[in-house]
C-alpha cells in the first residue's frame, strides 16, 4: 500500500521534469509546411447520418436534465403518496432520517429519464425535419429562373482576410517564436 502511494506521488513529479512539446510544423509529401485546418467538415456525409448525430447529441445532452427533473418528480410523488412525510421528501429537502429508494425505483427513475431524453430528441428531430422540408418546399415553389442565394460565413472572418472561397492557406511563418 505504501509503495503504491509513493509511486502515485512520485510519478507526476517525474513526468513534469520532461515536458512534452507539440509538433509545430507539418511535413507533407511535397515538402511544404502549409497549415491545415483542424475544423471537422461534415459536407461529405449523407443527411440521415447528420440527423442521427444530432439525435444522439440531443439525447445525451438532455439526459442529465431529464434525470434531475425525473428524480425530483419521482421523489415528490413518493412523498405525496406517503402523506407528505418528511422522511420521503425530495433531495434538497431530505433530512437525517430519509428513506432511500429501492433498486426497482432507481431503475424506474433511470428508465423514465432515458425515455424523456429520447422524447426530447425525437421532438427536436421532428422540428428540424419540418423546417428543412418547409425550406425545400419554398425553394420548389419559386418561379423558374429565380436564383437561390445560400449564405455561409466567410472563412477566417476574425482576421478580416477571408475571401469566402473556403480555400485559404497560410504560407507565412512556420510557427517558430
Amino acid at each position: 500500500m505504501k509503495k503504491s502511494l509513493v509511486f502515485c506521488l512520485v510519478l507526476p513529479l517525474f513526468i513534469s521534469l520532461f515536458p512534452l512539446q507539440a509538433q509545430t510544423t507539418s511535413s507533407g509529401s511535397s515538402g511544404d509546411s502549409s497549415m491545415v485546418s483542424s475544423q471537422f467538415d461534415m459536407t461529405g456525409f449523407p443527411q440521415w447520418s447528420k440527423d442521427a448525430r444530432r439525435f444522439e447529441i440531443v439525447t445525451f445532452g438532455s439526459f442529465p436534465f431529464a434525470y434531475f427533473f425525473t428524480n425530483f418528480g419521482f421523489d415528490t410523488y413518493r412523498c405525496a403518496i406517503n402523506g407528505w412525510n418528511t422522511s420521503y421528501a425530495p433531495w434538497p429537502f431530505t433530512g437525517p432520517a430519509a428513506v432511500g429508494k429501492s433498486q426497482s425505483e432507481n431503475f424506474l427513475t433511470i428508465g423514465l429519464s432515458v425515455g424523456t431524453a429520447v422524447t426530447i430528441a425525437l421532438v427536436d428531430l421532428c422540428i428540424e425535419l419540418y423546417k428543412r422540408n418547409r425550406k425545400e418546399e419554398e425553394n420548389r415553389n419559386l418561379p423558374e429562373g429565380t436564383p437561390i442565394i445560400i449564405r455561409k460565413p466567410l472563412e477566417d472572418a476574425g482576421s478580416g482576410t477571408g475571401t469566402g472561397t473556403g480555400s485559404t492557406t497560410d504560407q507565412g511563418d512556420t510557427g517558430s517564436p
